[in-house]
């Protein structure tokens, strides 16, 4: 069983997912009492935007082992995905009380407080995503951002700093850099920040409009 279901997770890696499919319904088939071949079902169903039937096998899954934190998990992105953000955040938590300890189930925990507005409560959980995969660029980046939403400037300042540490090519980085540049009136920072945001991505609008400001401020003779 362990077999077939690595040689599904693979299949779908690689989007092969009728493939995936035939290899799990083999599995449930054969163990229909095992709860992993639902919860591998239910993911496969989510990587096909099929939100309705993910939660039906997840549910299964849970019926058979409640202790399962990845079904748990699985449910709770289902939920996401349906935007019922509330239910998401509880399905989030239950799996780390029974054991999950990776950085996605933080991550997935920050960004469904971060969409109910609750960013200071979101904080932690990026924090604790962010320590648990510190290689991982983005959940470092959305850290930064939730301290910033928060106000809290200096702690976000330095996250923004270790992205580019990271990924020196990061324009959102550089873009809130300079938006916190222009908030502690350093016009110049603030600029070569916003102009490093649009080196790399040309179309950032939000980098493109703070330049405008920017230069408009030092124009009128503003030289901080």
């Amino acid at each position: 069983m362990e077999d077939k279901n690595r040689e599904a997770i693979a299949l779908m890696k690689e989007k092969k997912y009728e493939e995936a499919a035939q290899q799990l319904t083999e599995i449930i088939e054969a163990y229909p009492n095992e709860a992993l071949g639902y919860i591998n079902f239910g993911n496969l169903l989510l990587q096909m935007n099929d939100v309705t039937r993910a939660e039906r096998f997840f549910l299964k899954a849970i019926e058979l082992d409640q202790d399962a934190a990845t079904a748990f998990y699985g449910l709770g992105n289902a939920y996401y995905q349906s935007e019922t953000y509330d239910k998401a955040q509880e399905h989030f938590q239950k799996a780390i009380e029974l054991g999950m300890e990776e950085s996605d189930v933080y991550y997935m925990i920050g960004l469904t407080i971060t969409k109910q507005q609750l960013h200071r409560f979101a904080v932690p959980y990026f924090m604790r995503a962010a320590e648990l995969d510190p290689d991982d660029v983005e959940k470092l980046f959305q850290y930064g951002l939730t301290l910033a939403k928060c106000e809290y400037i200096e702690e976000s300042k330095k996250v923004f700093n270790r992205v580019l540490k990271k990924d020196e090519q990061h324009s959102d980085a550089h873009y809130n850099l300079g938006v916190i540049a222009v908030y502690e009136d350093r016009l110049k920072d603030a600029l070569n920040h916003f102009n490093l945001a649009l080196e790399i991505q040309p179309e950032h609008i939000l980098a493109a409009n703070g330049k405008k400001r920017v230069e408009e401020r030092i124009q009128n003779g503003d030289k901080k």
